[in-house]
């Protein structure tokens, strides 16, 4: 059976408002139907399709790197040590935690209210169904 999703779970799941799905339902760039008389639903498939498209590209004159996860945030805390620094950046709903050198950190110009591009790369990542 395919997975459908109701419009504010759509937009929940991309980040978006209902209004903004609702939008790109009306100019046919993500499909949707009613099943019966019930509201409209969007297939999985179509809307993993439409998230794909949301990706932001890397900026230009960035250095090409392998890491493919950047999320762009704002600082939010740094705490700094002799050696260490433990920087909070929020990005979108995700709040990201990294430690670095101090000086990293110091070079960087890391402060609270800093625009920051967090990039992660991994060699285990833990994926959960709810």
């Amino acid at each position: 059976m395919p997975t459908t999703y109701r419009i504010a779970e759509a937009a929940s799941l991309l980040g978006v408002s209902d209004d903004t799905v609702r939008r790109w339902i009306d100019s046919d760039r993500l499909p949707a139907h009613r099943e019966g008389a019930g509201p409209a639903v969007v297939d999985g498939a179509d809307l993993a399709h439409v998230a794909t498209q949301l990706r932001e590209a890397p900026e230009p004159g960035t250095t090409p790197s392998s890491a493919r996860n950047r999320l762009t945030g704002i600082v939010t805390r740094v705490v700094r040590d002799t050696v260490m620094a433990q920087v909070e950046i929020q990005a979108g709903p995700f709040r990201l935690v990294s430690l670095m050198s101090r000086e990293a950190a110091d070079e960087l110009g890391l402060e609270a209210g800093v625009r920051a591009v967090a990039t992660v790369k991994a060699t285990q990542v833990s994926v959960d169904v709810p």
